[in-house]
């Protein structure tokens, strides 16, 4: 009989035992329901205060999902140019710069109106060339595709990996080019046919011309260019007025550059004749960045006997002056590594901003005798 009751004392504290746990776990699930009802609560509600140290939470109010650059569709702004994007989206393919000619028999050139972004660089003879770049606009067609030089791929590097185009060029620029392993390298004369077509209308070599949309194709590569420069509405201050600003380069390459209040541009001329585009529309810019470089000469000749080619030296810094809203501002450049952009500063130190638009970047050695006239 006492064996029985104590089996049965037993039986009643086991049973016990199993309510008080059954309990126990309720009130567990009861808790972290109330704990997660009160953090999603303090997550949601405006009045929330977050600790400073704590970064993994945040209130809706404070965190917005804010897409890349390159994917909004509202706000989304050329990285060379600061122009919102075309239907509100940067395409998503890298910089396009293609070697156009300049000498007179190029003229007019094709394409230059539609880029973001024209350097205008010294080649042998006293001609100057560009590198026409593009990223958010396409035009049809873009030429006369003139041949590599030295520096085109140090002026490109700044643009992230780019694709650089140009009609072949001397064997040493060739291979230094293609050792260039951040740049797409594409010789125009390699193709029969599409992207590039040779018109009927001029003879070569001024009569090769491409499409930036076939060009884009061949090549892999989605990404943007990271933004080239540091641009604002605002109008710095630190300059003066301008009339005109003259680049004798040579006398077939006269560059002036003349500010016109009713465009809001500055136009461009040559010998003081107005230099025009295929499509009959005068050039001109919103920036025009005259940057004076030291340019030695290069070590091989580049189109004939007594030609050595100019090597332009964009790294580093020296005198710049811009041009932008008819002011002219003063100061100097100054690029660390082929990898940095440039940067153009005031003498006080102030940063030069640009005005969002399309920029020609003149690429003057230092031997050219540049001059300007005030405004009248």
């Amino acid at each position: 009989m006492a064996q029985h009751a104590r089996a049965k004392r037993r039986k009643g504290r086991q049973q016990r035992r199993v309510r008080l746990i059954k309990v126990l776990g309720v009130l567990a699930i009861v808790v972290i329901v109330i704990g997660a009802v009160t953090l999603d609560s303090l997550r949601t509600s405006p009045n929330a205060r977050v600790p400073a140290k704590d970064k993994s939470v945040r209130t809706s109010k404070t965190v917005q999902s804010t897409p890349p650059a390159t994917t909004t569709s509202t706000s989304a702004r050329c990285p060379l140019t600061d122009l919102p994007a075309p239907n509100g989206q940067v395409p998503q393919r890298p910089a396009l710069a293609i070697k156009v000619g300049n000498d007179p028999g190029a003229r007019p050139q094709s394409g230059l109106s539609g880029a973001d972004v024209v350097y205008e660089v010294q080649a042998e003879g006293g001609i100057t060339r560009f590198i026409a770049v593009f990223q958010c606009q396409s035009p049809p067609m873009v030429g006369p595709i003139r041949s590599l030089r030295w520096v085109d791929w140090h002026v490109v590097h700044q643009l992230g990996h780019p694709i650089l185009v140009s009609a072949g060029g001397i064997i040493p620029d060739i291979q230094g080019v293609k050792a260039q392993g951040w740049l797409h390298y594409i010789d125009a004369l390699s193709f029969v046919g599409a992207p590039f077509v040779r018109i009927t209308s001029r003879v070569p070599p001024e009569n090769l011309y491409g499409s930036p949309a076939g060009i884009w194709s061949l090549v892999g590569s989605k990404t943007p260019p990271p933004r080239l420069f540091n641009f604002s509405t605002q109008v710095p201050a630190g300059g003066s007025g301008v009339g005109t600003v003259v680049l004798p380069f040579s006398a077939a390459e006269d560059v002036s550059w003349e500010w016109s209040a009713s465009a809001d541009r500055f136009l461009r001329f040559y010998s003081g004749q107005p230099a025009y585009g295929n499509g009959g529309e005068q050039l001109n810019a919103t920036n025009v960045v005259v940057q004076f470089v030291n340019a030695p000469p290069g070590q091989y000749n580049e189109s004939g006997p007594n030609s050595l080619g100019v090597h332009s030296q964009t790294v580093g810094q020296g005198p710049v002056w811009i041009l932008r809203n008819g002011e002219i501002f003063k100061g100097h450049w100054e690029r660390r590594t082929l990898e940095q952009p440039t940067t153009y500063y005031l003498a006080n130190g102030e940063q030069i901003t640009l005005a969002p638009g399309q920029t020609w970047v003149e690429v003057v050695p230092n031997w050219v005798q540049a001059s300007e006239t005030p405004a009248p």
